[in-house]
């Protein structure tokens, strides 16, 4: 394809492609767009990019991003240091703490276990995971994992090596979301839906 634009204009449009969501049209958009709007978006963008980088780091603890090591999370005292819950990635543990509903710990995976991507246990933090769990303060484990064939190997796995430390281990409930209709659900989740009953 010929080149449309300048090299600088096509470094950036190719790094945009590089995004997760983002291909090379809605990359093109998306330059075209900080662009077009410089100093509202393209230069605070560069500068918070580059803060980002200088500051951000991984927390030694749980494994999370924060400026701060240890994270946020892992400082905050009125937490219930007795529970963790394990998550793949970041965005997961933002996704949980936007809901506000859980007041424990976290431990970030950084992956799941795929044998089509060749990633084990290795490439993963569990040895960091086992370890925290068997400190002696911890009472639960809870795997915040994907409903997906890798995360329920993960589980598995995860389930196993945790069994050592005595530390009880559980999953999150899967099942039909509130405001969910049946007739607009996959089997799949119809299906543990049913196997997760409750008295009503």
């Amino acid at each position: 394809m010929a080149a449309s634009a300048g090299p600088e204009i096509e470094r950036l449009i190719a790094l945009l492609a590089k995004l997760p969501g983002l291909g090379p049209r809605s990359a093109r958009r998306s330059a075209l767009a900080l662009l077009k709007r410089r100093d509202q978006l393209l230069v605070p963008l560069a500068q918070a990019m580059t803060v980002a980088a200088e500051r951000v780091r991984t927390c030694s603890i749980c494994g999370a991003l924060d400026t701060s090591d240890p994270c946020a999370v892992c400082s905050d005292r009125s937490r219930d240091q007795s529970l963790i819950c394990v998550v793949e990635e970041v965005g997961s543990l933002w996704a949980l703490e936007r809901g506000g509903s859980f007041r424990g710990r976290y431990h970030v995976l950084g992956g799941l276990l795929s044998a089509l991507d060749g990633r084990g246990p290795e490439a993963l933090r569990v040895s960091e995971l086992v370890s925290r769990a068997g400190a002696g303060e911890v009472r639960e484990v809870i795997l915040a994992l994907p409903a997906t064939v890798d995360g329920q190997t993960t589980a598995h796995y995860l389930a196993e090596r945790l069994t050592a430390t005595g530390v009880p281990v559980t999953s999150l409930a899967r099942g039909v979301p509130v405001g969910g209709e049946l007739d607009w659900l996959d089997d799949g989740t119809i299906a543990q839906a049913l196997r997760a009953r409750r008295p009503a």
